[in-house]
């Protein structure tokens, strides 16, 4: 019998899910089309590889194991799987076409919707991917100053001027690699340190885990406006969950340009590129940025449902309170239970489940941890990314696994068994190198 939504006695079984990924392993590189999806973020042998389908904050594996999922798609799925308004709206449009020989009323539609809802949105282009929307506004950036260096911070996709600052960058040219640097958020010091007259553009995520301290975005902002470097927000995370109008709304500071996807469209592929219409107004010849799915009529109809729908059910707000009980909670547990080397960090729409190394291995903590919650139908990858459809019941149940997990956990700890009580292989890091970025971008190398 399959594993449920409750203790189950056993791990769940998996043997579909290890058939499909021999075969993947074969044809597929890394086995994967998406990393965090990928079997080296989840514990080898233990957690399943494929699911089959979604129901609001459900999900079933290949193998018909239940579990409430808190990944949601990595971030896309805002309100829900197979949620009933946006999955009418995209088969309305299925029934009249998906990609026409000219333009559709929903390419100006959807940028009217995001222009009223997002700080700053005076101009609108969309795209298919978080990475494409972030090399466009850099691209943008650079023409608009005409400068080359970016200083970056967060993570911004796989296009070569961010992933060159990472362990993963073969194949990148010397010359690019010269031109990105990355500085430390909430250190206005190394943002000073890196952000120089040569620089082109900021680009950060402006929240992820740590809250902004002591106005540093405003001060971030202020630092590009004195050096005359353009300030531009990657708001893949944080857009239309944080608040509809993402960060920018949530903290009054209106970047230069911002870049938008996850969230907007439920699952559907899109991602926005906004900002000053001066800026953006390269688009129209001196930049290019066209592509044949841009305006593909699914995703710009599952958008504008899922917009109104997070406007009309402030949806914000229902992330914001059932990931507020999970943190707190989670946090007044690991306090009862004397466990000072865990805590639960984060916005209350996206917290994340840390463990110190003065405990043991932290990705052998969190391998174990992922495991047990995976013994009691929770499908858990760090983070707790809440949905619309995260009610009561999925919040109670979870505290009350987090409430026999971490017992465990302490006894492990305790007793220095946590590898011993893996019943597979423990996560693995996504990069080697993760800090020592913040230095001031290296001369950039002569032409020939």
């Amino acid at each position: 019998m399959p594993n449920g939504i409750r203790s189950n006695e056993s791990l769940p079984r998996i043997e579909a899910s290890d058939a499909l990924w021999e075969r993947a392993a074969r044809l597929i590189p890394a086995g994967t089309q998406t990393l965090a999806k990928g079997p080296g973020q989840w514990v080898r042998g233990v957690a399943p590889k494929y699911l089959r389908r979604g129901q609001g904050c459900h999900v079933w594996d290949v193998d018909g194991n239940e579990y409430i999922d808190y990944s949601m798609g990595v971030g896309p799925i805002s309100l829900g799987y197979a949620y009933e308004r946006i999955d009418a709206a995209v088969r309305a449009q299925l029934a009249d076409g998906i990609t026409f020989s000219l333009m559709h009323p929903l390419e100006v539609e959807v940028a009217e919707l995001i222009r009223d809802v997002v700080p700053g949105a005076a101009s609108v282009r969309f795209g298919k991917t978080g990475a494409e929307a972030a090399s466009a506004a850099v691209r943008l950036a650079r023409a608009f100053t005409g400068r080359e260096r970016v200083v970056c911070c967060g993570y911004h996709g796989w296009h070569d001027w961010y992933i060159a600052v990472t362990d993963r960058a073969a194949g990148i040219p010397e010359a690019v690699r010269a031109l990105t640097s990355t500085f430390n958020y909430n250190d206005l010091d190394s943002v000073l340190e890196a952000v120089d007259e040569e620089t082109a553009c900021v680009i950060l995520e402006p929240v992820t885990f740590e809250l902004p301290n002591n106005g540093f975005l405003e001060e971030l902002k202020q630092v590009c406006r004195r050096r005359g470097a353009l300030l531009i927000f990657d708001e893949m995370w944080t857009g239309f969950r944080l608040a509809v109008g993402g960060a920018q709304e949530c903290f009054g500071v209106t970047a230069d340009l911002a870049c938008f996807s996850k969230a907007v469209a439920n699952g559907m592929p899109l991602s926005v590129l906004t900002g000053r219409r001066d800026v953006m107004a390269l688009l129209d010849k001196a930049v290019f940025f066209f592509s044949t799915f841009g305006g593909e009529a699914l995703s710009l109809a599952a958008a504008r449902e899922t917009i109104l729908e997070l406007v009309e059910n402030d949806v914000p707000g229902h992330l914001a309170r059932q990931g507020r009980r999970l943190r707190q909670e989670y946090n007044g547990l690991a306090s009862e239970l004397g466990l000072p080397w865990t805590r639960c960090v984060g916005l209350d729409c996206r917290s994340l489940v840390v463990f110190d190394a003065t405990a043991g291995d932290p990705l052998e903590i969190k391998s174990l941890a992922q495991q047990e919650m995976l013994r009691r139908g929770i499908l858990w990858g760090g983070f707790h990314n809440l949905s619309f459809s995260h009610g009561t019941a999925e919040v109670e149940h979870t505290l009350a696994a987090w409430r026999e997990v971490l017992p465990l956990l302490r006894d492990a700890v305790d007793t220095k068994s946590v590898r011993e009580r893996l019943a597979g292989e423990p996560l693995q890091p996504v990069f080697r190198k993760t800090t020592g970025f913040h230095s001031k971008p290296r001369v950039a190398v002569a032409a020939r």
